[in-house]
């Protein structure tokens, strides 16, 4: 199993990147998917969820209308839109798979069943 995300950087305050996380050796189509981001010295937090069927989304309070999580099952591809970054943004995402979305599964992010490796997103002026 593989889940290797992509697309990290540093960006200033106000501004956008879009994370891709491109999944392999397990049937993609079959899993819910999970953003986590880990800050230096603090807590793994989920950030999104989605399912697998793309209807439905969860997003943790502090994301909520700044960040877009998408999936193109076709190419076994998470994606996460995230805009009008803040520094407190900045930490290192992972893309994990799980069983079921649910709200309690952004709070809780342990119940992931395949972890990736993550991408920085550094957000500076």
């Amino acid at each position: 199993v593989q889940l290797q995300a992509s697309g990290g950087g540093l960006v200033r305050p106000g501004g956008s990147l879009r994370l891709s996380c491109a999944a392999s050796g397990f049937t993609f189509s079959t899993y819910d998917m999970i953003w986590v981001r880990q800050a230096p010295g603090k807590e793994r937090e989920g950030v999104s969820c989605i399912n697998s069927f793309d209807r439905i989304r969860h997003y943790v309070d502090s994301v909520n209308g700044r960040f877009t999580v998408s999936r193109a099952s076709a190419r076994n591809t998470t994606y996460l839109q995230m805009n009008n970054l803040k520094s407190e943004d900045t930490a290192v995402y992972y893309c994990a798979a799980i069983k079921w979305c649910l709200e309690s599964d952004v709070a809780d992010p342990s119940v992931a069943v395949y972890w990736g490796q993550g991408t920085q997103v550094t957000v500076s002026s």
